[in-house]
């Protein structure tokens, strides 16, 4: 029945929902726990930077891994792993041995398990959930994100690191804990049955590659990705230094602006699959990127914490109208046992800038001052918008569809309970 979503998939969103609360504190908690450390914006921006590189590093990798392993198990040790991380963490702010190198290193801890555990909770979904109710389990799973990580996380966070700055961290670190024990107790195996002669990472990954770029609309997504992450990236990089100096907001404040875009997300999370019966996946897709260079432009001019706040509801909004289609797109039209790889490449080529893009907005910002990031971000969504116009056309998704298997309940033995 289309709409349905059975136990399994439920388990997996509490599992989200947990987990994403404790990533919505740290969200907050990490950035002002590096502006205590110093205000330099180059500083500040290299614990993006650590977060955002192995993306560039181990994307690629991390999907080849996701297509030979269960990803189940993959999920939940990667969450056990994170947790110990933000745990040592703890320890470090409670001992006040904290560094912006020791930030840095756990940024990039946790960066280096979010490759794994983003591609395999990807890749796990369509084993639960039938084709056509992808783009509804999405809406779904993004709602509780937004609510965890951008709604209650955020203040949250900001809110226990004025009470011990070591409370936010260890709430993460908690929160880590039980999503594992969660998703380690999901019943089934969810290992992809593999065809044909044992074949090496490097042909695994190649083959990823391949599919990739013969595919139009998908490997446009992805350099769309990459463009917007890119820019993204270089704004958030300093945005609490923004926050604080430039809106002069506390740091509950800044907490709070999180809650701005989260309602934006909601929203998007409500009326996404509205938007695209409504518009069509290419219209939705370029009127986001559309909207998303607006946002950025309110954002060049904004003198107050209530502006600043309207223009991070709107983003919240195309975001999550964006990953709905992007997301569900790449659930239906990439064939299961390639999905970890053609994913992870999808990911190298869409998150592998965030780095980049961090450090170009740490010395952006500290050249030509806080304000000069955004205006980066609205210039290049605009540009952006007038290249993909001519390739993201309703021809080229209804072309991609037509020719994927047709739509069909999960395969009975993925995610088959395995016990027996």
């Amino acid at each position: 029945m289309k709409g349905q979503l059975d136990s399994r998939f439920w388990r997996i969103w509490v599992a989200s929902a947990i987990s994403t609360l404790g990533d919505g504190v740290r969200t907050a908690a990490l950035p002002l726990l590096a502006a205590t450390l110093t205000r330099n914006p180059i500083s500040v921006a290299a614990v993006a930077v650590a977060q955002g590189l192995p993306w560039a590093l181990f994307a690629l990798l991390s999907g080849a891994l996701v297509d030979r392993l269960d990803r189940r198990l993959i999920m939940g040790y990667t969450d056990l792993f994170r947790c110990v991380v933000t745990g040592g963490l703890v320890l470090v702010v409670a001992t006040d041995r904290s560094s912006i190198v020791v930030l840095c290193i756990v940024a990039f801890c946790l960066g280096s398990a979010e490759t794994m555990f983003d591609n395999a909770s990807q890749a796990i979904l369509p084993a639960v959930v039938r084709r056509q109710s992808l783009e509804l389990a999405n809406s779904r799973l993004q709602s509780v994100e937004i609510l965890a990580r951008d709604f209650v996380g955020p203040p949250l966070g900001a809110l226990l690191f004025g009470l011990a700055a070591l409370a936010p961290f260890a709430l993460d670190s908690a929160s880590f804990g039980v999503a594992a024990v969660l998703v380690l107790t999901l019943s089934g195996s969810f290992r992809v049955e593999r065809t044909g002669p044992p074949t090496r990472i490097r042909a695994d990954i190649a083959e990823g590659l391949r599919w990739l770029w013969r595919h139009r609309l998908i490997r446009t997504l992805a350099i769309m990705l990459s463009v917007w992450n890119l820019v993204s990236a270089a704004t958030m990089a300093v945005f609490v230094l923004f926050a604080l100096d430039e809106l002069d907001m506390t740091r509950t404040g800044y907490g709070l602006l999180f809650t701005a875009w989260a309602v934006g997300g909601l929203l998007g999370s409500v009326i996404a699959t509205r938007v695209i019966s409504w518009l069509g996946h290419a219209r939705a897709l370029l009127t986001a990127v559309l909207i998303g260079a607006v946002s950025y432009t309110g954002m060049i001019f904004v003198r107050n914490p209530i502006m600043a706040g309207a223009f991070f509801t709107l983003e919240g909004v195309v975001v999550v109208v964006w990953n709905v289609i992007t997301v569900s797109a790449r659930q239906a039209l990439v064939p299961a046992e390639l999905f970890g790889r053609v994913n992870s490449v999808y990911r190298f080529v869409g998150w592998g800038v965030i780095p980049i893009g961090a450090l170009i907005g740490g010395v952006v910002a500290q050249e030509f001052g806080l304000r000069a990031p955004f205006v980066l971000a609205a210039v290049t969504l605009a540009v952006m918008v007038l290249w993909a116009r001519r390739i993201i056309t309703r021809a080229t998704f209804d072309r991609a569809f037509d020719e994927a298997p047709p739509p069909d309940a999960p395969d009975p033995s993925f995610g088959a309970d395995s016990s027996r």
